[in-house]
């Protein structure tokens, strides 16, 4: 069996790349701790909170949901779906922030 023959048959991860992205993944949650004792404005804490979290989504769903190695049409049909998905937050958020001013605040 010649060395192109194993790679077709191998198109999973390797157990040294699942331990780098779960290092990869230690860190960031470690960054974001670390950020949560830090005298930061709330809006940057937040901001650098949600871009952390959304590069782990991604790590989590490419490597361990094993995404990244599945073929471009399973990409294509759930990209839409999530883009939808965002676009609802935002058809829902008016009234979500309306919701915020009819509670009274203690």
């Amino acid at each position: 069996m010649n060395a192109h023959a194993e790679e077709m048959e191998h198109v999973g991860g390797t157990t040294k790349v699942f331990l780098i992205v779960w290092i990869g993944l230690l860190v960031l949650t470690g960054i974001e701790v670390l950020l949560a004792y830090e005298q930061v404005t709330p809006i940057l804490m937040l901001t650098i909170l949600v871009g952390l979290s959304v590069i782990k989504a991604a790590m989590i769903i490419a490597y361990f949901m094993h995404l990244k190695f599945e073929r471009f049409s399973l990409f294509l049909t759930l990209f839409p779906m999530l883009i939808f998905c965002i676009l609802m937050l935002f058809v829902w958020m008016p009234d979500a922030m309306r919701a915020l001013s009819l509670r009274p605040l203690q």
